[in-house]
């Protein structure tokens, strides 16, 4: 008996740091990967998200781009991070598009992923170089079928929300217009402005500020309803394009086997930042809508969304790669 006191007695101070550990988290730096381009609205929904964890927690959290090839990159790099809860994920509908797309992905989304939360969803916006002789979506079917094509769209990869917007619209206007495939949302709004590329339809929040000052010219968005940011765009459904309607979203994941707690302490204060006056100003004024809710949410979206996004892809004859 004396010598199973021992023991007990023994293995309390083992495990003693490790206890205090666990109750301390985090007792040092995080890293949140996004699989984005810095500019992006990826990259700056992680970054916002970065600035109130960091004053929540006490410790840094450092963003770390890892963009290209649809996300995969960078959710590659999560799947095999340490499950310790030091390494997040900043990750969008690309999670639910990549199974369609690629036959032979390095990560599974269930094996390798747990959903902590629903960030935001969001809405693309249909924009053209202001040299492009087009002021509607009308004008733009219009010119767009009397030059098959010869006109070309930018996006930041295959199966990322501005590249399946376009399909969609092709498909339902009977369009021909070119894809050009880039590494970052970035590199294509900069082609677009330069007059490289005639069309960009991707995330409200890059494209809005650029819009308004002239600089690109704004045609119409991607939801069924108006952008309170943008009221007088209308919708591709009201310009003509009935039913038309693409939505995207992003939210927060850790590697598979993270700590329950610690799931769930993220969990809490990515709820808690969505509700702070500087967060919730910063999604507003760029068009966003905050969502929130639990792990179990998340998971559900996005198990919906690979469904819905795949049944699309298959509509629109993309090919998997």
């Amino acid at each position: 008996m004396a010598n199973l006191s021992l023991v007990a007695v023994a293995g309390m101070i083992l495990l003693a740091p490790a206890i205090a550990c666990s109750q301390a988290y985090p007792s040092r730096p995080l890293r949140l990967i996004a699989a984005s381009a810095p500019g992006g609205s990826p990259d700056i929904n992680a970054r916002a998200v970065a600035s109130e964890l960091a004053t929540q927690l006490g410790q840094q959290v450092v963003v770390e781009n890892r963009p290209g090839a649809s996300g995969i990159i960078g959710y590659q790099a999560l799947a095999r991070a340490t499950p310790d809860g030091y390494t997040l994920g900043y990750v969008t509908n690309l999670i639910a598009t990549n199974p369609s797309l690629y036959a032979n992905l390095p990560y599974d989304f269930s094996r390798d992923f747990q959903p902590v939360i629903l960030f935001i969803s969001n809405l693309n916006l249909l924009a053209v170089t202001p040299s492009l002789p087009v002021r509607s979506v009308k004008e733009l079917i219009e010119h767009a079928r009397a030059n098959a094509g010869k006109l070309s769209y930018g996006s930041s990869g295959i199966g990322a929300s501005p590249h399946l917007a376009m399909e969609l619209f092709k498909a339902m206007t009977g369009t021909a217009i070119v894809h050009v495939s880039y590494k970052g949302t970035q590199q294509a709004i900069t082609d677009l402005l330069g007059g490289h590329i005639n069309v960009v339809c991707d995330n409200l929040g890059p494209l809005l500020p650029l819009v308004q000052a002239g600089r690109l010219r704004g045609l119409a968005v991607t939801s069924l309803k108006r952008s309170p940011v943008a009221p007088e765009l209308p919708t591709l459904d009201e310009a003509g394009i009935p039913g038309y309607e693409l939505t995207t979203w992003g939210g927060f994941v850790v590697p598979v086997n993270v700590p329950p707690r610690v799931v769930l302490r993220v969990n809490a204060e990515i709820n808690k930042a969505l509700h702070s006056a500087s967060l919730s100003q910063s999604i507003a004024a760029r068009g966003l809508i905050a969502e929130g809710g639990t792990p179990e949410r998340f998971s559900e979206h996005v198990r919906k969304e690979t469904e819905k996004l795949g049944k699309l892809v298959k509509s629109l004859g993309i090919k998997p790669q």
